[in-house]
Order: C-alpha cells, then sequence, then structure tokens
C-alpha cells in the first residue's frame, strides 16, 4: 500500500486537529467545502440525538435552554443574499455554541452525570469550536457583519428545550439544515 496523496493526508490531519479546536494552519481554506467534514460533525450530532432520544424523560435540564429555531423556508432562503444567510448561521452557531455550554454547565451540577451524555456534550462542544473555525476561513463572520447603511438583519427566531434529547435534535437540526445550506452556497460562489 503506497503513501496517501497529500490532500487526501492533509484532511485526514486536519480532521484529526479540528476536534481539538487548535487551529489548522496548513489546512485548505474551503476545507469546510468538502462534504465529508460536514457529514462527519452531521454523524456526531445525530449520534448524540439517537442517544439520548432513548431517554425522553430522563436527563431533563434543570432550566429551559434557548436555541436557534432550525425551521427553513427554502422560498425565502433562496432569495436571502449570502450575507444575510451567513448572519443567520453565525448567529444561530453562537447560540447553539453558548446553549451547549450552559447544558454542559447543567450538567456538571447535577449530582451523577450520565457518562455517555457527557462524552457527546464534550464533542458537541469540540464540533462547534471547529465548525465555528471553518466558517470563520470560509468568511461567514466577515459575511455577516453588514456595512453601515445596509438595514438591519432580522431577528434569529428562537425556541426554548428542557430536555438534553430536544438540545441535541436542534444541534442536528441546524447542521443539516441552515449551516448545510449556507455552506453549500458559500462554496459553491467560489469566489473565498
Amino acid at each position: 500500500m503506497g503513501v496517501p496523496e497529500r490532500p487526501t493526508l492533509l484532511l485526514l490531519l486536519s480532521l484529526l486537529l479540528l476536534p481539538l479546536g487548535l487551529p489548522v494552519l496548513s489546512a485548505p481554506p474551503r476545507l469546510i467545502c468538502d462534504s465529508r467534514v460536514l457529514e462527519r460533525y452531521i454523524l456526531e450530532a445525530k449520534e448524540a440525538e439517537n442517544v439520548t432520544m432513548g431517554c425522553a424523560e430522563g436527563p431533563r435540564l434543570s432550566e429551559n435552554i434557548t436555541v436557534p429555531d432550525t425551521k427553513v423556508n427554502f422560498y425565502a432562503w433562496k432569495r436571502m443574499e449570502v450575507e444575510e444567510q451567513a448572519a443567520e448561521v453565525w448567529q444561530g452557531l453562537s447560540l447553539l455554541s453558548e446553549a451547549i455550554l450552559r447544558g454542559q454547565a447543567l450538567l456538571a451540577n447535577s449530582s451523577q452525570p450520565p457518562e455517555m451524555l457527557q462524552l457527546h456534550i464534550d464533542k458537541a462542544i469540540s464540533g462547534l469550536r471547529s465548525l465555528t473555525s471553518l466558517l470563520r476561513v470560509l468568511g461567514a463572520q466577515k459575511e455577516s457583519i453588514s456595512p453601515p447603511d445596509a438595514t438591519p438583519p432580522a431577528p434569529l427566531r428562537t425556541l426554548t428545550v428542557d430536555t438534553f434529547c430536544k438540545l441535541f435534535r436542534v444541534y442536528s437540526n441546524f447542521l443539516r439544515g441552515k449551516l448545510k445550506l449556507y455552506t453549500g452556497e458559500a462554496c459553491r460562489r467560489g469566489d473565498r
């Protein structure tokens, strides 16, 4: 068996370093445009959702947590400028990161946090940090900042969740929905 091609090796190395939250300096700037990268995070989110689905009554949050609404009006989405899409995704990712961190804090304060749940919370935090870094390289943060004369973006629609199952469902749906739609469009534009 020969040595893997350089791009494949670079992708594998990047996938190993990203979950650690480390900047991947030599990573191609459009790593998020490789569908395998985003699919890996979506799979992890879906696994977390599936693990917690079996416990619909179990681990409840001791308080409601605000998360981004993941519903997508495809007609409206396609009519949005890429800057508006970037703003919605960036705000949603920020709110989702805060929600997962709040879930982690609530779990840490519980008497006996389930080990498997803690593992999925940790993976989600790592994944969100990595996705934030990848989106920053793609230019989402810059696009989400409107020029002073622009119309302010519509406020982000939110909802509240009261169980870890619902929290992970929103996480999974956000990645499979708005994040995937935005990255697909931004990568197709190819001007990054």
